[in-house]
């Protein structure tokens, strides 16, 4: 069984809720002239210097999309429209039983003590 069907965000209400969050981030990639994926990537992009996202693909079609993120470009306006839709997501990413072993329990120091002085 995929992590889709066993994912918190992809069940019941949390999935009905969600697909209509999808589709506000769809609207906005229709505005600006891309595919939703290629919004998130620019998205991913456009949080810092020090974060890249790390699409996987098996397909060159895919590859190629992943790349047409980089023409993408986002005003402050629109990252904080799409920090806003992101944080209207319902359910975890995956079920509780796989988070044990992830970065939420885990007890790494803070980003600010990794960088010398």
């Amino acid at each position: 069984m995929s992590v889709v069907g066993i994912a918190p965000k992809f069940q019941g209400e949390n999935f009905e809720h969600n697909k209509t969050v999808y589709e506000r981030v769809k609207e906005m990639a229709e505005k600006k002239g891309c595919t939703p994926s290629q919004l998130a990537l620019a998205w991913v992009l456009h949080q810092g210097n020090d974060v890249v996202p790390i699409p996987g693909t098996t397909k060159i079609e895919n590859f190629n999309e992943n790349v047409g993120a980089l023409s993408v470009s986002l005003t402050p306006h629109e990252m904080a429209v799409l920090e806003t839709i992101a944080s209207l997501i319902k359910g975890d990413k995956y079920p509780e039983v796989y988070m044990i072993k992830s970065w939420k329990y885990a007890n790494t120091p803070p980003p600010s003590s990794w960088r010398s002085s």
